[in-house]
Parts: C-alpha cells; sequence; structure tokens
C-alpha cells in the first residue's frame, strides 16, 4: 500500500460519464492531512506514518466562583498530545491514525496529505463504522426467511425453530439470534475513484460507502488484484 488518506462523508448523489452513463457516486471530503509523526524500523520496529484529521479545540477556559480563570481539558487535547502536535508542528487534530505505506521513510513531519494523491480510475478501500439499526429481528439483521402471512398462520416474522430436540438439548454457539445490528467496523473493497476535485479536497467513489453523513472514513489503496 502506498496512498491511504482520511475523509468525512458528505453523502450521495449521481453524476453524468464521459459517455452520458449515470453513475452513483459517494462525496468524500478528504484531507488535508497533517503528518504528525514519521515511525521507522530503526526507532519503532516498523515503518508506518501517522495523520491528523480535522482541527479540535487546544483547551476550553470557563471561570470559577472567584472569578478566576479555569483551564478545563473537555473536548480538548490533553499535555500529552498538545506536545506530540507541537512537536510535529502542526495544530491539535481529532482523529489520529497510522498507516503502514511501502514509502513511509519519504513522509516529512508536519507535511500534509491532500486528495490530490488519488485520481480518476484507482481502485480503493473505504473502511468506515456501519450506521447503529439497534435492536433488530433475525429477519432484518440476517436476511432469514419469514412465515406463511396467511391461512391462520400464526407465524410472520419469528426466527422459529433454534435446534433439535432431544438431542442435542440445546442451542449451538454462533447461531444467528435477533441483537443489536449495526455500528461495527465495514470494510468495501475494490471502490473506483471516479472523479478528484484537488481544490476543494473531494473525491468522488463510485457506489456507497458505510457510515453516516459526517462520518470518519478511511480511504486506502485496495488490497486487491484485477485479474485482468
Amino acid at each position: 500500500m502506498k496512498k491511504a488518506i482520511l475523509a468525512t462523508k458528505v453523502g450521495m448523489t449521481q453524476i453524468f460519464n464521459e459517455d452520458g452513463s449515470l453513475i452513483p457516486v459517494t462525496v468524500l471530503q478528504a484531507g488535508p492531512c497533517a503528518v504528525t509523526q514519521v515511525k521507522t524500523v530503526e526507532n519503532d520496529g516498523y515503518s508506518a506514518v501517522q495523520v491528523g484529521f480535522v482541527d479540535k479545540k487546544e483547551r476550553i477556559v470557563n471561570r470559577d466562583k472567584n472569578g478566576k480563570k479555569e483551564i478545563i481539558h473537555r473536548h480538548g487535547a490533553n499535555k500529552a498530545e498538545k506536545g506530540h502536535f507541537a512537536k510535529a508542528g502542526v495544530s491539535c487534530k481529532r482523529y489520529v491514525r497510522e498507516f503502514k505505506l511501502d514509502n513511509a521513510e519519504e513522509y516529512k513531519l508536519g507535511s500534509e496529505i491532500k486528495a490530490d494523491i488519488f485520481e480518476a480510475g484507482d481502485r480503493v478501500d473505504a473502511t468506515a463504522i456501519s450506521k447503529g439499526k439497534g435492536f433488530q429481528g433475525a429477519i432484518k439483521r440476517l436476511g432469514q426467511h419469514r412465515g406463511p402471512m396467511t391461512h391462520g398462520s400464526k407465524f410472520h416474522r419469528h426466527q422459529g425453530s433454534n435446534g433439535a430436540c432431544s438431542s442435542p438439548s440445546r442451542v449451538f454457539k454462533g447461531k444467528g439470534m435477533p441483537g443489536h445490528m449495526g455500528c461495527v467496523k465495514v470494510t468495501v473493497q475494490n471502490l473506483t475513484v471516479v472523479r478528484v476535485d484537488a481544490d476543494k479536497n473531494l473525491i468522488l467513489v463510485k457506489g456507497a460507502v458505510p457510515g453516516p453523513r459526517k462520518g470518519l472514513v478511511t480511504i486506502k489503496e485496495t488490497t486487491k488484484v484485477d485479474a485482468k
């Protein structure tokens, strides 16, 4: 892997290709990401690049009962984080992630990674936390079949039998059951980059990307290789 960036999901839309075909795309606000640390084999035992994305407040200043200023680190950066970002010469970041890139030594501390590292036609993998659906039944959560809806049936959307009667007289571990759905890490592989707007740091990816609007999305060069 040689290219990766952090982005936020803007939403979905449609664009027309050069041949006039309509393409559904997901718009991603990609970067700019600041390089906060470059890890090397000599110092850290492996080669990687740590990047930060989206500025956040260093501190929030409130007043106590005596009227004196009191620094409260609420939704801000603590001293260790501030020192880490100050060493890199960048502002405090909300998201910090690490990428094991083949060319990690080429990056410099404090430099920026922008959307123009990708171009139209590139294949990428998109990773994000999926939308939370709450508690759902087996039909929606696992795609199980429903029962008959007519002829006096009282079995419609129930899960049905969970196992045999006398033997083994228990439900096997891993049996698909109703429960919490969504809010897990999901990766969609081998998506095509349709368009890149370097001025606005926008990447348009063909198809759907997991996660809600404004959610954090990790875009990496795909690990799959075309069979062509």
